[in-house]
């Protein structure tokens, strides 16, 4: 009969019966101090109270804070005679903690002393947020200068065959992503594998592929630190976290939905650096910048800029909201949902569950005293209304609207019912915007005029005669400037975005007008006069100015519209003559005796200051004045 020994197999059984040995002397100990008993194996460790205690310390001390919850924390000690670790226990105290001691042995407080190396890299420090350390995503940003860098960072942790690896993956594609600048961070599912994509100015460009396994635990990491439910998977869900850098919280706006391969994650990046951009450094042509400093500082009327999702209209209202601020003003603010938190603003989110809508958000704000009132978009006929009323109140109203141009924004909102008599009367602009990439300033190239683009060249000269922009261009011009690429670009040729802008005012061609029912073209062309560059212009000439390029503006814009020109003989406005700014008679306001007509004309509105009143002769069957 042959006995087999198994050394390696005994070892094992020996460790066991010491440690459970050891465990037994714990309890023991436990009842004499009068302290409950612990055994951290098999409890989860709250990495959130791990960092009140550093690692160091810890150790020396043979302690471990393992679970938090508000003010209450559970700390677990070996040696409850020790005095360095009473005394590590009383400076807790003094920071306000309610500690509650149990008995623990040495090796199940190494156990939480093991979940110390995942607090280098991320950490949740509570629902819905996202800390991580200065010293750690300072390293990543210097890392991470380059898109390659980043794809080869998250391959590396994705090799290290740890529990802490995700929480290092997500802390890279953070970090990316504010390095980079990126506007958004998309991970897709497909068939047999997942991808990440960054929007760099308004763009989407890959960076890594990684397996399905990973895919799986990021998306439950993500769905965790955004409050949305694991389980839930056939539903789209939308939430949110904050990332902690350098002392200040940059939120993370998560959505998901079911894919065919699995949910598409997208987290938006709200950086309130984004927003800090002064209106000066907007992109605004110099005359409307001019034009619009003036008319946010009037105390009443309706600023209107327009364009679809992601065009710039959030970062434009945001500037005005700077601009206008001030100790002696009111501002409030209904939004959906709230993407930047301004000091000094009251800023209220929609939500329809609690019937709060764009609506009945307006209508309370007007209770409310305000100044200045932002609406963050005019979806219907009854918000449009109460929006028109509160400007025409003594309100200074700001809002967008969805339309393709500046014209677009008062035939929508004769569709939506706004009463045509007083909306002129209302609005005081109606802006359209667009984003476009800028040339890389490093790699840039210049080069003649294209062929095929030297009709856009001859367009732009000739539609500029007569507006103040003529100055940039003393004669046509023959060269441009087109992308390179290079590493400070990612080889994208672009860097950064600038606005492409146009607008219209509400004078008196305008009104007369909006009253015919007119189409958006007609709109253009009684605006013409005005001579405020369109979308197209300021386009072509940021692209001349070495700004931008035909690609870019070819992207956002409809290039191929005819420039409304100006008629020769019809005079130049200045700015004091396009700024129409009578007062309608509204409720409550002592009417002006309105004059004698004779019945065969058309009536006319009652208006508070003189003004031309065109009317139609039945004699002539024309215009008379």
């Amino acid at each position: 009969m042959t006995i087999h020994f198994d050394e390696d197999k005994q070892n094992l059984r020996l460790k066991l019966l010491r440690l459970e040995e050891e465990e037994k002397s714990v309890q023991l100990v436990s009842e004499k101090y009068g302290l409950p008993y612990i055994d951290l194996t098999r409890v989860p460790i709250n990495t959130d109270g791990l960092r009140l205690i550093p690692e160091q310390e810890a150790r020396d001390n043979v302690m471990a804070v393992f679970d938090i919850i508000g003010k209450r924390i559970s700390i677990a000690i070996h040696s409850p005679g020790y005095a360095p670790t009473i005394q590590s226990i009383r400076n807790l105290q003094q920071k306000g903690y309610e500690t509650a001691v149990f008995l623990a042995s040495k090796h199940s407080i190494e156990k939480a002393w093991d979940r110390y190396k995942d607090l280098s890299f991320a950490f949740e420090t509570e629902a819905g947020s996202l800390d991580i350390s200065n010293d750690e995503i300072e390293q990543l940003i210097e890392k991470t200068k380059k898109l390659q860098d980043i794809s080869t960072l998250i391959e590396e942790a994705l090799a290290i065959k740890k529990s802490h690896k995700i929480s290092r993956v997500i802390a890279i594609i953070m970090a990316g992503g504010l390095s980079t600048k990126a506007s958004d961070i998309h991970i897709e599912a497909e068939v047999d594998q997942a991808r990440v994509r960054y929007r760099l100015d308004g763009v989407l460009i890959e960076v890594i592929h990684f397996d399905m396994e990973t895919y799986r635990l990021l998306l439950s990491r993500i769905k965790l630190l955004s409050g949305l439910k694991l389980n839930v998977k056939e539903m789209a869900q939308d939430g949110r976290f904050t990332v902690k850098i350098y002392m200040s919280d940059i939120e993370i706006r998560t959505s998901t939905v079911p894919g065919s391969y699995g949910e598409s994650i997208v987290m938006r990046i709200l950086n309130p650096k984004s927003i800090s951009t002064p209106m000066e450094e907007l992109g605004f042509p110099e005359r409307l910048l001019k034009i619009l400093n003036t008319e946010i500082a009037r105390p009443n009327g309706l600023i209107l800029t327009t364009g679809p999702t992601g065009s710039g209209k959030t970062t434009t209202l945001y500037a005005f909201l700077r601009q206008v601020q001030s100790p002696e003003m009111k501002i409030i603010t209904i939004e959906d949902p709230i993407e930047y938190h301004l000091p000094g603003v009251v800023q209220t989110q929609v939500e329809e569950k609690k019937n709060y809508n764009f609506e009945s958000g307006l209508r309370a704000a007007l209770r409310q005293d305000p100044d200045v009132i932002m609406v963050g978009e005019i979806r219907d006929g009854e918000t449009a209304s109460t929006a028109i009323q509160a400007s025409l109140t003594g309100h200074l109203v700001f809002s967008t609207l969805h339309t393709n141009n500046a014209a677009g924004t008062f035939t929508r909102l004769v569709d939506l019912g706004v009463d045509p008599k007083v909306l002129t009367s209302a609005i005081r602009v109606a802006m359209a915007q667009r984003l476009v990439r800028k040339l890389c300033n490093d790699c840039k190239k210049k080069i003649p005029v294209p062929p095929e683009r030297q009709a856009l060249a001859d367009e732009l000269f000739t539609s500029l005669e007569g507006f103040e922009e003529m100055k940039y261009f003393p004669t046509k011009p023959t060269e441009v400037w087109t992308a390179v690429g290079c590493e400070k670009c990612n080889s994208t040729g672009y860097k950064g975005r600038i606005g492409v802008y146009e607008a219209i005012l509400a004078d008196k061609n305008i009104e007369f007008i909006v009253r015919e029912n007119p189409s958006e073209r007609e709109i253009r062309e009684a605006a013409a006069p005005q001579r405020i560059l369109t979308m197209k212009q300021d386009g072509l000439i940021k692209i001349f100015q070495g700004v931008t390029s035909f690609e870019e503006l070819e992207r956002v814009v409809d290039i191929a519209e005819e420039i409304a020109v100006v008629k020769k003989e019809e005079p130049i406005p200045t700015f004091s003559e396009t700024t129409y700014t009578e007062t309608p008679i509204i409720e409550n306001t002592p009417a002006v005796e309105e004059p004698k007509i004779e019945e065969s004309l058309v009536s006319v509105p009652k208006y508070t200051e003189e003004k031309s009143i065109e009317i139609s002769s039945p004699e002539l069957n024309t215009p008379t004045v």
